[in-house]
This record gives C-alpha cells, structure tokens and sequence, in this order.
C-alpha cells in the first residue's frame, strides 16, 4: 500500500475572468522511503501539488490520502494536528525564528505535540546529530552560514519523525558548493533513516539525487526517470559540513 497517494486531483485557480488549471487529473503513489523530485518551469504547480500533499491547501477535486488518512476530508483542526504529527516541510528560505536558537527553532513544531520536555530534547538531540550540528545548538540563526540554517531547517523537518517530509527549492537561496552539501544531507537521510522524500527543484542536476524524477506540464504529471542509469550517490562522495 503507497504511504502517499494522491488520486485525480485538480486544482484550479480564478484570476479575474481567466481560469488557471495547474494540476489537471493528477494521480501519484509514493512508498515509504522513496525520493522524488519534481520539476517545471515557475509557474507550472510544482509548489501547488507539494502544499495540497503537505495540507496547506486542498484540491478542487480528488483525493489525498497519507498512510490511509484522506487529508482532504479533515476539519481544520484535525488538519492542524495531523501536519504537526506527519509531516514535515523544508523551506526555501529557511524561515528560521531569528530570535530563537538552532536548538530552539528545532524543538518548535515539538510544542504542538502532546510530549514531555524530556522526550523534545532527546528528539531534537538526534536531529541535530542527523544534521551534524550538535556543536551549534545554542547558535542564533545569524551565527550560522545559509548552509547551516538550511541544515537547521532540515532538522525541524525530520524532529516529529514525520511520514513524509515535502522540500520546496530546498538549494534555491545557496551557492553550489553549499547546495550540493544539502542534496548529500537529504540523500543520506533518504537512504539511511528512510525519510520518504518529494522535493521541489527547477535545477535539473539537482533532480537526479532523487530516485524518481517527475515533471508538470500544462497540469499533467510526467514521469521523467531516466532508467538508463541509476541516480548519483552524492552520500558516497566525502562530506563536508556547512
């Protein structure tokens, strides 16, 4: 049974007289553990179809359903309960809470969970230790490089053990050296903690870290994977901390 499975929906959107169709009958399974990427042009509904499967917003039609739960179908509340259980996101821009610490931005979605102060701060001790920042837990973000924040933000992502984490441009914002680091990090929670991964990216190279890419075009979702080879084992290749 796919842990995400996203059954003919359609999104619409009306600006003025006109009628925007970003995703058009699009159907998706992703299994626990997979990596999928998820590329088109700005504009095309590649963020529109990473927030209807991260809830932030519903399908005009169709169904979504994350380990059995139609996510479609939830009350507002329940809704708000469930994402903080489920789900975790990784932003483009971080989006860091700037007066709080790497420590602290990282135990946040933690509060919205029913959890001892004890169980948060071993939790958040290993999702520092996943991202290889136990050393900057009491940093402030700007005493961190953008690679780092980016890494802080992953943290946060992974901290609720979530069912799927959504990236959306997750190296849009980094140079790349820097956003070749974070592709090595999220490939090595994909492959070694199981993390089942859909990211967002407009970059082409980055797209093939993933095990399966995908493409939108005029709505319609596009397996674009190319079967001739396997995708690039960044995790294999030396690390360096950002």
């Amino acid at each position: 049974m796919p842990l995400v499975e996203v059954r003919n929906v359609t999104k619409k959107y009306h600006k003025g007289g006109e009628t925007i169709t970003p995703l058009d009958d699009v159907s998706l399974d992703m299994h626990e553990g997979d990596f999928f990427s998820l590329m088109g042009a700005s504009g095309t509904g590649k963020s529109t179809l990473l927030n209807l499967i991260a809830s932030i917003d519903r399908p005009n039609t169709g169904e979504i359903l994350v380990d059995g739960t139609d996510i479609t179908k939830l009350s507002r509340t329940r809704l708000a309960h469930w994402r903080a259980a489920n789900l975790g996101y990784v932003f483009q821009t971080h989006n860091l809470v700037p007066v709080l610490t790497a420590y602290e931005n990282i135990e946040l979605p933690l509060l919205l969970l029913p959890m001892s102060r004890a169980e948060r701060h071993q939790r958040v001790q290993i999702a520092l230790q996943a991202v290889d920042l136990t050393d900057r837990a009491g940093h402030y973000p700007r005493q961190l490089s953008g690679g780092q924040e980016q890494r802080i933000g992953i943290a946060r992502a992974i901290v609720n053990h979530p069912k799927v984490v959504v990236a959306d441009e997750p190296t849009g914002d980094l140079d790349p050296e820097t956003s070749e680091q974070i592709l090595k990090l999220l490939q090595r929670l994909n492959k070694e903690l199981n993390v089942t991964l859909l990211m967002v990216t407009h970059d082409y190279e980055a797209s093939l870290v993933a095990d399966r890419q995908f493409q939108l075009v005029r709505g319609k979702l596009v397996d674009v994977t190319d079967t001739s080879g396997e995708s690039p084992d960044l995790t294999s290749q030396e690390s360096t901390h950002v």
